[in-house]
């Protein structure tokens, strides 16, 4: 891969890219422009001096073939309608901002241009995350793989229709935030019966860890899996007739719904 890769925006999100696609060797530091890149984050990556480090978002623009914005949301628009003079109708603009539509972004910079989607979590900070990716009309075949092979440096990938990106925000996007309080409440549990809290996470983060893999590398129905671990009588089906009764798969679900709801309140704004 030849192409200058820009990132307007090098907070966590874009500093996980930036280290997981050198970590990759899917690009050199020399290839990469980035503005609000801080010198401190320079040295965690050991690109003190192979980086360009830009001085405007408009430098970032003109150099970029493919060009990340890793801004907050509210600001995105405004950084658009900063750039699009300098912008070249070769260029690839990827948005990691949530809740921004295709239709949004292309009616500050006109649909002329090459605008993809995508909604990442948080686990890309340690290249196990799950990024969503859709493009509007102009992206071609090639382009799209490519910007695929960057994503995969920090992950999953999947290309979803538009329609279904709320739902990516729920079941995805968000819910990083679910599991956590799940291992957190499951690492309460064992202190509660006697386990130390440094000793009770690492059980209950691996158990996670653990199950979440049997799920993608056996290809399996979770209910199946789980009836592979509830023995008749035993420890384990005694658990989940408890989470069955304090309405653990309704609050779930409701919890996924109502990202879903927000989600899309938050794109109609």
């Amino acid at each position: 891969m030849e192409q200058k890769i820009g990132f307007i925006g090098v907070g966590n999100m874009g500093m996980a890219m930036i280290k997981g696609m050198l970590a990759s060797q899917i690009v050199k530091a020399e290839q990469i422009i980035a503005y609000k890149m801080t010198p401190d984050k320079q040295k965690q990556l050991g690109t003190d001096k192979a980086m360009t480090i830009a001085t405007s978002e408009i430098e970032v623009a003109v150099k970029a073939d493919i060009l990340f914005l890793a801004v907050k949301p509210n600001a995105i628009l405004s950084v658009l309608e900063k750039i699009k003079h300098a912008l070249s109708a070769h260029t690839v603009i990827v948005s990691v901002a949530a809740g921004i539509t295709l239709a949004a972004m292309e009616n500050v910079l006109g649909s002329n241009y090459k605008i993809i989607r995508t909604v990442p979590n948080t686990p890309a900070l340690v290249n196990a995350g799950m990024t969503s990716i859709t493009t509007n009309k102009q992206v071609t075949d090639t382009e799209l793989n490519t910007v695929i092979a960057l994503f995969n440096a920090l992950g999953e990938t999947e290309v979803v229709a538009e329609n279904l990106v709320h739902a990516v925000t729920g079941v995805s996007g968000s819910s990083p935030a679910y599991v956590f309080m799940f291992i957190e409440a499951m690492a309460d549990a064992g202190v509660l019966a006697g386990m130390p809290r440094s000793q009770a996470y690492k059980f209950a983060a691996q158990a996670v860890l653990g199950a979440a893999k049997m799920v993608l590398a056996t290809g399996k129905h979770p209910g199946e899996l789980k009836d592979m671990v509830c023995s008749p009588g035993g420890t384990t089906i005694e658990a989940v007739k408890t989470l069955e009764n304090n309405g653990l798969r309704t609050a779930v679900i409701e919890a996924v719904t109502s990202c879903v709801k927000k989600s899309e309140s938050m794109s109609n704004k």
